[in-house]
């Protein structure tokens, strides 16, 4: 497997990999999906060529040998910290440590760009979701967002009083 960085090239791949991991029916087959919270699409290919076009953000995926995008995730440099956005695994490709592979990754570029730490939002009632970060040290800082006030929106809500929680893990420089 290999993670280089996405280009305006990948946008269709990136689009119907991300819609997968979280929405519909495919992303059922993992244990990422958010299809019993959240209805629609994730992100779509216009908001995907935005984001490639931004200076300050990188796309990163991890590819089989064949070249089939399996991972992939959103890195935006802000200051001395490094969001991390859009981490999607395949949903049939889950459990293989693709996952752990891109939060390594992230981490050398946070480390690349003099990032202190790593900060993510995770949908507060993803517990599983909220336990793998834990374990893989991020820890949650006590901020939160109402998922209506986020711009931009990912999506609409099938249940109420969903909120983002702030997590972030500290690198040692």
């Amino acid at each position: 497997m290999k993670i280089t960085q996405a280009s305006l090239d990948d946008v269709k791949e990136l689009n119907n990999l991300v819609n997968s991991a979280y929405r519909g029916e495919e992303s059922k087959k993992g244990w990422t999906t958010e299809a019993e919270i959240l209805d629609g699409i994730r992100i779509d290919e216009k908001a995907l060529e935005l984001l490639l076009a931004k200076q300050e953000v990188t796309i990163l995926k991890l590819s089989d040998q064949s070249g089939k995008m399996l991972g992939t995730v959103c890195l935006e440099v802000k200051s001395h910290e490094l969001y991390l956005g859009m981490f999607a695994v395949s949903p049939i490709a889950q459990g293989n440590g693709i996952g752990k592979s891109l939060l390594l990754a992230a981490e050398r570029h946070a480390l690349e760009n003099n990032c202190a730490r790593i900060v993510i939002s995770v949908i507060s009632s993803r517990v599983e979701l909220i336990n793998w970060y834990s374990r893989h040290g991020y820890v949650p800082t006590g901020g939160s967002i109402a998922f209506e006030e986020i711009e931009g929106r990912f999506g609409d809500p099938k249940v109420s009083a969903i909120s983002l929680i702030e997590m972030e893990k500290m690198l040692y420089m």
